[in-house]
């Protein structure tokens, strides 16, 4: 499968995305659309997206971002996604409608020749925190906005923040070693957690007027397939999967069991919810 030209800096996510991980992914798109859909919704309020509009959806994934902004700005306007994960292109581009507006390329945000000035909002589902040096990388896509272009996007708050995230990967550390500790700006999930650094990555790069929104939210993790489906959701994908990742059966077992013991409190009727926070990240193109 064919992989993007990248920035130096991004080719381990690279490789990752198009690995084993993307893989996963995209094979539990329909799953991961309905899990996050609360965050896309938010995303697709705060953008304030019209017909007509011209959409970069950056770390498109599979797709679901791209085509709700683009049932947005219908008939007349234009969404590309932006992925470096063939898989989950390859699903994003089956999934699309044929009737709308949106069209997806594979490629690094940091490096793509956006097309200058052309697009009004830039916008993201937890796309934007995987870049090496996200401050060159916001840079080259503001250049790609209009001077009264949008951004917004969503990323992940602190991990105490994430119930969500930390409820089972605690749960898993009983039994196996804990992952790499990451530092608090490597590429992943939380390096955009730091209001600071948000705001100045986004200075850096020449933004204004930046508003940052705490959004608490309840996830079902199990997507309505009660604790069973809630731990095999954590078994598949994310950090649970990494961190269990080549270990003998005995132990996975184990910890299978100890995160249906620590999502039980969470569970009400088919629905496991866990806690979580987002920052909803608002600025202009200057």
């Amino acid at each position: 499968m064919q992989t993007p030209t990248g920035h130096d800096q991004n080719a381990d996510q690279v490789a990752y995305w198009n690995g084993p991980a993307g893989q996963r992914w995209a094979e539990r798109q329909a799953a991961q659309d309905v899990l996050l859909k609360p965050v896309a919704d938010l995303v697709i309020d705060r953008a304030k997206l019209k017909p007509g509009e011209r959409v970069i959806d950056v770390g498109c994934g599979s797709g679901a971002t791209a085509i709700a902004f683009a049932r947005e700005v219908a008939p007349s306007g234009h969404v590309l996604g932006v992925d470096v994960s063939g898989p989950m292109l390859e699903r994003a581009r089956q999934s699309a409608p044929k009737d709308l507006p949106v069209d997806f390329v594979l490629a690094d945000a940091t490096v793509y020749p956006f097309e200058a000035a052309s697009f009004d909002v830039l916008a993201s589902r937890f796309g934007v925190m995987f870049f090496a040096d996200p401050a060159l990388s916001f840079a080259n896509m503001r250049k790609a906005l209009r001077p009264s272009g949008r951004l917004a996007f969503a990323c992940w708050r602190e991990p105490r923040e994430n119930p969500f995230f930390m409820a089972p990967l605690q749960a898993a550390y009983m039994h196996v070693p804990k992952l790499p500790q990451q530092g608090p700006e490597d590429p992943g999930p939380f390096a955009f957690a730091s209001e600071a650094r948000v705001r100045r990555i986004l200075d850096a790069a020449g933004f204004t007027g930046v508003e940052m929104e705490a959004c608490p939210l309840l996830l079902d993790s199990a997507i309505g397939r009660g604790l069973d489906g809630a731990v095999q959701g954590a078994l598949e994908i994310g950090p649970v999967s990494r961190a269990l990742e080549g270990q003998p059966e005995h132990l996975r077992t184990a910890a299978a069991n100890s995160i249906r013991e620590a999502l039980t409190p969470f569970a009400k009727g088919n629905a496991v919810l866990l806690p979580a926070s987002v920052w909803i990240v608002t600025a202009r193109a200057s």
